[in-house]
């Protein structure tokens, strides 16, 4: 009695002490699996958030921007070389910069520039070497620069020109844009890849002597240390959309003349009157007889030629078929044009023929001659056929 009774007591006294203890592992196995997690993804977003400025920075010819496009290198290099690199992102902060003699300007992203802040970089700009990256179409009206023209660059393009600052070296690049200008550097056909259109502005027409890709081709790296470190101080300017306004952009009506506007609302009247006089009714239509009087036998000797030379049996024999049984309904006065199985049982009682053949021969689905003798045989059988219903 004493060993029966001291066995279930011993159990449960054990059991409940060590499943608790398993579950408890359990859970802790997978907490560390979630926290393990956790941390990897908030070490992911540390990551992210302390290089978010350098992945933000992806524009073409951006300082900070470390890709094949960007001007990183040249930034670097140039700091190492002891120029002092200023980068501003907005018209605002540029204007808060001081620029004097001994100060290079370098605009890359022109295309963010409107009228108004193109008019304050050149106002602040003024005293100092202002250098324009490769301007598109609408910053080069709002900076009053020459219009460019694209040129592919296959060979390396030599300096030939007396500005000791580039003499002697070569730019090359996949392909650039030349400006018209009096003096400048760099000549291709329609102008030059480094104009000087007014006393200190310069446009710079190949963007490959700044990109990380290029840098190391030809020149390319001292031309744009030359231009960019000539001054101890260089002002990088990167024009933020966000500050052109709504009616500040240069846009498509900036560069077409005034006349094209009159021009496309006359030519758009002149379509408008044309069709309406074109367009018009000229009264109610009037029938006509015929010039050429054609019997109906012709035409039908004329339509069975085109059938036999078309070999189109088939089509033949539908024909023939569905005008026996619109001729036979109209004989036996039917309301209307009748199938070929209610004419055969219309006919059949009347001529004492079986259903079935003159359903057969009057179906125009039935199965389609095979010889031109067929068909003849097929003409034969329904004109007899219309015949006995005449005489009937």
């Amino acid at each position: 009695m004493t060993t029966v009774d001291s066995a279930p007591s011993t159990a449960p006294s054990t059991a409940p002490s060590t499943a608790p203890s398993i579950l408890q592992d359990s859970r802790w196995r997978r907490g560390r699996v979630w926290i393990g997690i956790g941390l990897v993804v908030l070490a992911a977003l540390v990551v992210f958030v302390a290089l978010g400025g350098v992945a933000a920075r992806s524009e073409a010819l951006d300082p900070d921007n470390p890709g094949r496009g960007g001007a990183q290198a040249v930034r670097r290099v140039l700091e190492q070389q002891g120029v002092d690199v200023t980068v501003v992102r907005s018209a605002a902060a540029f204007d808060e910069v001081e620029v004097g003699a001994d100060t290079t300007v370098l605009v890359t992203s022109p295309e963010h520039l409107g009228r108004s802040t193109a008019r304050r970089l050149l106002e602040h700009a003024r005293g100092a070497e202002l250098l324009v990256a490769e301007p598109r179409l609408g910053a080069e009206l709002a900076l009053g620069l020459p219009q460019g023209l694209a040129q592919p660059l296959g060979a390396p393009v030599a300096a030939d020109c007396d500005d000791p600052l580039v003499d002697g070296l070569e730019v090359a690049g996949l392909g650039g844009t030349a400006y018209p200008s009096p003096q400048g550097c760099f000549p291709v056909e329609g102008g030059f890849l480094l104009a000087r259109p007014d006393r200190g502005v310069a446009v710079l027409g190949v963007s490959a002597v700044l990109a990380n890709a290029s840098i190391t081709e030809a020149d390319n790296a001292a031309v744009a240390l030359r231009l960019l470190g000539q001054q101890g101080r260089l002002v990088w300017y990167v024009p933020d959309a966000a500050d052109v306004a709504a009616d500040d952009g240069v846009g498509l009506g900036a560069v077409v003349p005034r006349w094209v506007g009159p021009s496309l609302w006359l030519s758009a009247l002149t379509v408008v009157g044309v069709m309406l006089w074109r367009g018009r009714r000229l009264g109610p239509l009037v029938s006509e007889p015929l010039p050429v009087v054609v019997s109906a036998t012709e035409t039908t000797l004329s339509r069975g030629r085109l059938y036999r030379k078309a070999g189109d049996r088939s089509h033949a024999a539908r024909t023939l078929r569905a005008a026996a049984c619109a001729r036979l309904s109209s004989r036996l006065a039917l309301p209307g044009p009748s199938d070929a199985v209610g004419l055969a049982r219309q006919l059949g009682p009347r001529l004492g023929r079986p259903v079935d053949q003159l359903a057969a021969l009057l179906d125009p689905t039935g199965p389609p001659p095979t010889t031109d003798r067929d068909l003849i045989e097929l003409a034969r059988l329904l004109d007899e056929l219309d015949r006995e219903v005449r005489r009937t």
